[in-house]
């Protein structure tokens, strides 16, 4: 063979291969080359932040469980140092006298039932003439209010005695001892069976009268 037979043999073998290098790949047959996927992202795009609630108003604050919503719940029974007392003849036939107490302090406190009268140094204490009201329904005395009671040492009948002072504690529904309040009543006589008192009221005609 000629040399330049073989050339042209060596150069039809190569355009050849250059042919098949170049031509379309199976998968470029099916449908051409796949589109690459794309790979996950690293992170998602952050939501945006809801804003925060507006903080709500301190509700007003409630009475405790156990308050109490009257306005007296605080008010104590008047005590001797609480008081200023004076007696007043109201009557010489039935030796009578009008007891009043004031509120001296400056907080208001409650007349409890009827005063405990003593006479004098005779044994005993008057006995209690009408009903008195509850505590709940007591007489409340703001500081220089007044309270009144009827004391009556009964007609003479030859059985009592006459003194001349009596002393008086309050009703205070407890078992505190008191220094008893003294007032003059000169000539008072008091019947062993007769003497008697009122509870206390707001007006000396009421104090007197029952």
């Amino acid at each position: 063979m000629s040399n330049v037979r073989t050339a042209a043999v060596v150069l039809a073998a190569l355009s050849a291969l250059a042919l098949t290098a170049c031509g379309p790949t199976e998968d470029d047959a099916a449908g051409g080359a796949a589109t690459p996927t794309a790979g996950p992202t690293n992170s998602a795009t952050p939501a945006p932040a809801k804003p925060s609630a507006k903080p709500s108003a301190t509700p007003p604050a409630s009475p405790g469980k156990g308050a109490s919503t009257d306005p007296d719940f605080d008010v104590f029974p008047c005590g001797m140092n609480d008081l200023k007392f004076t007696a007043s003849l109201a009557e010489p036939t039935t030796s009578s006298y009008l007891l009043k107490i004031t509120n001296k302090g400056t907080k208001p406190c409650k007349a409890l039932g009827h005063p405990v009268v003593t006479f004098g140094d005779l044994d005993g204490q008057a006995t209690e003439r009408g009903k008195a009201p509850g505590i709940e329904a007591a007489l409340r005395l703001a500081p220089g209010q007044s309270a009144y009671a009827g004391l009556m040492g009964g007609t003479n009948d030859g059985k009592g005695k006459t003194v001349n002072s009596i002393a008086m504690t309050m009703n205070t529904e407890s078992d505190l001892v008191q220094t008893p309040l003294k007032a003059s009543t000169p000539g008072l006589y008091v019947s062993p069976d007769k003497n008697s008192v009122t509870p206390w009221v707001d007006n000396a005609e009421d104090a007197l009268s029952l």
